[in-house]
Formats: C-alpha cells, structure tokens, sequence
C-alpha cells in the first residue's frame, strides 16, 4: 500500500471516527435548547429536568469530540502539505473562521451553560444554549463551505507563477450553492441523529416502565419533529443529486453505476455492478425515464454513463454505488420509523415492537450518514479539488512506514475514545433522570 492509499485512509479514520460525535452535537443541541425554552415559557420544572439530563449526554459527546477533532486540522500540514500549498489561500481561511469563530463562541457558552444553572436569569441561561446550538451549526457551515470547495471549487484564480490557486472572490466561496446544499443535508440529516437518539432513549426507558412520564413527554415531542425531519431529508437529498449531476456526472454515474450514455434512463431497483467488465451483472426491475428525471427533472434528458470518462477520471464504482443504495434504503427506513413514533405518540404505551426497533435503531442514523460521506468522498475521486488537483499530487513527501505508523496509533487511540464515549452515553442514558438529580 503506497503513501497516498494509507494518508487517504487516515484521514478517513480521523473524520469517520470525529464524525461518530458531530452528528449528535449538533442534533442534541437543538433539542436541548427547545426544551429549556419550554421550561422558561411554561415554568414547568419537568423540562428543567430534560434539559439536565439530555444536557449530560450532549456534555459527555462534546467533550470527546472536542479530542477527535483537534488533530484533523494537522493532517492538512503532515499529510496533505502539497494539498495545503495548492489551495491553503482559500481553504485556510474558511478554517480560520469555524476556529476563531464559531467554535469558541461554541465552547465559550457551554461552559456558561453548564455552569450557570441557579446563577444566571431563565431567559439568560435559556439564551446560552441556543448560542451553542447556533455557533455548532455555524462550526459545520464553515467546514463543509471548505469541502464544498474541493466538490465544486468557485472564487478563485491559479496563480501560474507562485504554482497555486489564490482566493479571488470571497463571496463566491461562501455562497457556494453546492456547499449549500452540501450543509442542508448534512445539518438535517445530524438533526435527524438527535431525534433518533432522544427517541431510541425515551423507547428503551418505556420499554422497561423506568420514569415513565418524563420519557414519554420526550417522546412525543420529538417523534413529529423527527418525521418533518426525515422527509425534508429526502427532499434535500434529492436536489443535492441534481446538483451532482450538474458539476459531477462521473459520480452520478457511479452511484447508479451507469455505463452507457443514453435518454429516457430507467431506474433499476435491483442492480449488480461488475465494473472490471464496465457493466451490471444484474439489471432488474426498471422504472422507464426515473433515472433521467431524478437527475435532471424530464425524461428524455442525457444521463452520461461512465465509459464517455477517461478510466483515470472515474471514481470507484462499487463503494460509490453501495454506499449510496445503503443510505437511501436506510433513509426510507427512518421515515418509517419517525411515522410510526408520530402515530403512536399520543398512546399510553407506544407499541413494544416500535419501542424496540427505535432503540436497535440509534447507532443506524450514524452509519446512514457514513455512507453519505463515503458517496461524497469517495465520488469525488480521483480529485482532491474536483478539476484543479489529483488526490496523488496532494500527498505530502513522506516515508509510507512513517503514515503506517500514525495510522495505526490513530487506530488505537481513536478506538478508545469511540468505546469510552458508548460507554458513557449508554450508562448515564441508561440510568435517567434521577441519577443526574442525585
């Protein structure tokens, strides 16, 4: 395995791990600041409660985020230094913000949050926790304003001299409209997260009959939110398509694993690619003209299919085109689920079938989202900025053994903090609310 393969793979161990708490941050912190503002508007100390016991987990999250995350920024000097060269005029700046901005403000007014109860005025405390949901939100619009970059790079010009790209139009970045949609999904799909997770908590405490009342005004608070939350899903994950297949229709091709340029391109439900042989094993089951229609909005529209590009320029099929099935089988799983909740939420008791898919469900939402980045990274390929620079010109000029090492302890180090953040999450979840009381 070569420098760029295991630089590649550590850094897709850095994010995936990172992303195991982001997610839930920026889900849970949401949820947080809607029950503490019930609880200032109602005066009504059950949604104290919440807020203290949702408060612990999201804490809990955090901090360990915090760690993973620290070390992704280094990776663009140690690993990516020719990368960091190319395109640290514009990508460097956009991280710059999310650090100096958004997340101290995060971090800033957690702390007085955490700290401020029986200190600071409702109204005041209430505010802190809606400055955290914001500027962790904020946080991840200015990191994916720098992916959408690398997807689809605007605002800049190539400086042929110095052998780099410089930042031309700093509006143009920001309001990147691929980086836009980039961000909605990814921001819906993490709140979804939250909700899956107050629901598969509130599902497990029913289940068992342990503080019954206070779960299961949880419950039915998040369960038509969470519904809304997964069918705007859909609908965003649907224009962003569009958008791949306007500025990237090689890994529109991948996702479908499409061969064959042609119009009026059916869907196939079922379909195996075979990409040493440039075609499908399996083509079964197709919807005449969906495939054109999903991607450009009329039927008889040209979808491009992977043998008009170059065979250097195409991205790996399979993972590509097995991700993204998985995600979409998972996200309609999720409407299920979220409708279900919304139908039974107003009974005594929830049926212990759905109770108990809900709570085998928690850890799904993160893998739907893994395979979402996978589809958009791996799509992405064999570019590291999408027409301007190749994944293996980006590489920094150090020994292989050097990155098997560090991957390796990144392996290590990570894994603990993946096991010790489950652990804490399912041990005080599992304990409740009167725990965090005494």
């Amino acid at each position: 395995m070569d420098v760029v393969m295991l630089s590649r793979l550590q850094f897709a161990v850095a994010v995936f791990f990172h992303f195991i708490f982001v997610p839930l941050t920026l889900g849970l912190s949401v949820i947080l600041a809607w029950m503490e503002t019930r609880y200032v508007r109602t005066g009504d100390e059950i949604w104290k409660r919440h807020a203290k016991f949702w408060g612990k987990l999201f804490l809990i999250n955090f901090t360990l985020g915090v760690v993973t995350g620290i070390t992704l920024e280094f990776q663009f000097g140690t690993n990516w230094s020719r990368y960091s060269e190319y395109v640290g005029d514009i990508f460097g700046s956009l991280l710059a913000i999310e650090a100096t901005v958004a997340f101290f403000l995060e971090s800033t007014f957690l702390a007085v949050w955490h700290f401020g109860w029986n200190k600071l005025g409702k109204k005041a405390h209430c505010a802190c926790i809606w400055l955290v949901a914001i500027a962790g939100n904020l946080s991840a619009l200015w990191i994916i304003l720098a992916n959408g970059f690398m997807q689809h790079p605007v605002g800049y010009v190539i400086n042929e001299a110095a052998g780099r790209t410089e930042l031309s139009n700093f509006w143009d970045v920001v309001f990147n409209g691929y980086a836009w949609g980039m961000y909605a999904h990814t921001v819906l799909a993490s709140w979804a997260v939250g909700g899956f997770f107050v629901l598969g908590v509130s599902a497990w405490h029913l289940l068992r009959k342990s503080n019954t009342e206070f779960f299961r005004r949880s419950f039915r608070m998040v369960a038509p939110y969470t519904l809304a939350l997964t069918l705007i899903l859909a609908l965003s994950g649907d224009q962003q398509g569009k958008a791949v297949a306007e500025h990237q229709p090689a890994k529109l091709a991948a996702m479908e694993s499409h061969w064959e340029t042609a119009r009026d391109v059916p869907f196939y439900l079922l379909v195996w690619p075979d990409p040493e042989n440039e075609r499908n094993s399996v083509e079964a089951l197709g919807i005449p003209g969906l495939l054109s229609w999903i991607a450009y909005e009329h039927t008889d529209a040209e979808v491009k299919g992977l043998k008009d590009f170059p065979k250097e320029d195409r991205p790996p099929v399979s993972p590509v085109f097995w991700s993204f099935r998985g995600m979409v089988a998972l996200g309609m799983l999720f409407i299920l689920l979220a409708l279900g909740a919304t139908l039974q939420r107003k009974r005594e008791m929830p049926c212990s079938g759905l109770l108990k898919a809900l709570v085998w469900n928690i850890p799904l939402p993160y893998i739907g989202l893994m395979l979402g980045w996978a589809v958009a990274e791996i799509g992405r390929q064999p570019w590291i900025v999408h027409g301007l620079m190749r994944t293996t010109d980006a590489v920094s000029p150090v020994p292989t053994s050097s990155v098997a090492i560090s991957l390796g302890a990144f392996i290590v180090v990570y894994s603990v903090l993946g096991i010790l953040d489950i652990y804490l999450l399912r041990k005080y979840a599992l304990k409740g609310p009167d725990a965090q009381e005494a």
